[in-house]
């Protein structure tokens, strides 16, 4: 069986535009997912990009949103720079 990895890294920017869509303000929606207002504030400037599993489902699920919606792109390689 697959262990879920150690902390999921969130896009912020998808985050505010879901809590918005669904006409929550940041204190509705972090009260929702069993966070703080001042957290949801930085997952959603970028100041915070990781959440831990557990943290990330309870705020997956006040958002109803999907792991495609809220979690940031995976660079598959590297950026190299070309010389």
């Amino acid at each position: 069986m697959e262990q879920p990895p150690a902390t999921y890294q969130v896009n912020g920017a998808a985050v505010r535009h879901i809590r918005m869509r669904h006409g929550l303000d940041q204190k509705q929606a972090a009260r929702a997912a069993g966070i703080t207002a001042s957290y949801l504030s930085r997952l959603e400037t970028g100041t915070r990009t990781q959440m831990r599993p557990d943290t990330y489902a309870a705020l997956r699920t006040a958002l109803c949103a999907t792991d495609d919606q809220l979690l940031a792109p995976i660079d598959e390689e590297p950026t190299r720079e070309k010389r």
